[in-house]
């Protein structure tokens, strides 16, 4: 019987495994894209946006300092639900900062309590997913995750900033005041609403994964953290080319990095200021219905590709094409097409993301070690976040030196030293090393 439900827990994640990365990437969304918006619409500079919303990037920089918690206290099943029901807590909590007087600093503030929570998920939910799925399988579903947590990234700066838009252009209409920040509270009461789902949802269909020999012997074995951390890095850090295989996480997200901060402000900010003058609605409306599509495709796709193909043929073509939308971004700034052109790129933008991100991800789950699951995720993709952090702390700055147009091909430059890395990677010994755990 305990045969047949190990077999069960592994077929049913095509059932949940979307909803878990969804829950995953909407929190992560809305601290460090919808913000941006918020911030935005709110009348911040880009410097402001720039520095404050990568600060937030701060807890997933430093989650592998309280991941081994994940892996010697209680279950990941019951950490996933409880940070689910708090993010329901939180969401609602900023739906009624946005008319709270010193309304930045209160947001800031239950920004990074969210931040805090969405990085403890993240451990958890990457933990589980390793736990109830065999490696044929963890490749297969990486699109399908992937896309999942993509959507999610779409549904927060598409959907919910479509919501925020049209409201707050309604009682604008209407003669109402506040109609900002009404506009905006109606979004995250929504995200209250889709929190509360998620966690009803989970607390019903996700099964419990058999805890290995190693993780039992782990957790009676060990007293304390400070015992935990030290024997789980070291473990990390013990693996082929970790020098290389670091840098790689650290700066392959470089470019990208800078443009997720300023690409939403140069579509919203005034020609005059070098932006696309669009709508807070349009925004949303290009990335929730084309882009979303196009991210589905290129995520799915490319999941399928390195299950079929593996990771050393896809991993190079796939970061080339990921980047290349970085100088259409230049076209836009400096040619000021038609919005149909704009959702032309994004659509690009979206699809070969869905393909990098399918490479990039396959790379930093190969150098998980079975014994610590969990926290071997969460170190790398801590750096990860610290490479996605730092420069956006000066993305805002930076624009304001060279403008749109030259900052996205500053942008585009500085991705090209994540790229030349890749034939240094130790692919081919990391393969190995899964096939044979």
């Amino acid at each position: 019987m305990q045969d047949d439900d190990h077999k069960l827990s592994l077929a049913r994640p095509k059932f949940f495994v979307p909803s878990l990365y969804f829950a995953e990437g909407l929190p992560f969304t809305i601290v460090n894209s919808m913000s941006v918006l918020l911030f935005k619409t709110l009348g911040a500079d880009n410097d402001f946006i720039g520095f404050f919303t990568s600060l937030l990037y701060i807890p997933w920089t430093f989650k592998l300092f309280w991941a081994p918690l994940v892996d010697f206290i209680s279950t990941r099943r019951r950490w996933i639900i409880s940070v689910q029901w708090i993010l329901v807590c939180l969401s609602a909590g900023l739906s009624l900062a946005v008319f709270a007087p010193h309304k930045t600093y209160v947001l800031l503030g239950v920004f990074a309590l969210m931040a805090f929570i969405s990085a403890t998920q993240d451990i958890c939910i990457d933990g589980y997913y390793l736990d109830i799925l065999n490696k044929t399988q963890q490749a297969f579903y990486i699109g399908v995750r992937n896309a999942a947590y993509k959507i999610a990234w779409l549904f927060g700066s598409g959907a919910l900033v479509f919501v925020a838009g049209k409201i707050s252009e309604h009682l604008h209409q209407n003669g109402t005041d506040n109609f900002i920040e009404s506009g905006w509270s109606c979004a995250f009461a929504s995200t209250a609403v889709v929190f509360l789902i998620l966690a009803i949802f989970h607390s019903k269909v996700l099964p419990e994964p058999q805890i290995s020999a190693h993780a039992v012997e782990d957790k009676a074995g060990s007293r304390n953290l400070f015992e935990a951390f030290p024997r789980v890095f070291m473990d990390f850090i013990d693996q082929p080319r970790i020098v290389v295989i670091l840098l790689y996480v650290l700066i392959f997200r470089l470019g990208d990095a800078l443009l997720l901060k300023m690409a939403q402000p140069f579509l919203i900010d005034d020609l005059s200021k070098g932006g696309l003058a669009l709508s807070t609605s349009d925004v949303g409306l290009i990335y929730g219905t084309v882009g979303t599509f196009f991210l589905f495709i290129g995520g799915i796709l490319g999941g399928w590709l390195i299950s079929k193909l593996g990771l050393r043929k896809c991993i190079l073509p796939f970061a080339l094409l990921q980047n290349l939308a970085l100088p259409l971004y230049w076209y836009l700034a400096a040619y000021k097409p038609a919005i149909f052109t704009v959702a032309a790129v994004n659509a690009f933008e979206q699809f070969s993301y869905g393909l990098g991100t399918a490479g990039y991800t396959v790379f930093l789950m190969s150098t998980v070690k079975p014994r610590y699951k969990a926290a071997h995720y969460a170190i790398v993709t801590a750096f990860m976040a610290l490479g996605v952090m730092l420069p956006g702390m000066k993305s805002g700055a930076l624009e304001s030196i060279f403008g749109y147009a030259n900052f996205f091909l500053l942008s585009f430059a500085l991705s090209l030293p994540g790229i030349i890395v890749i034939p240094f990677l130790p692919v081919k010994d990391l393969e190995q090393r899964q096939a044979e755990s």
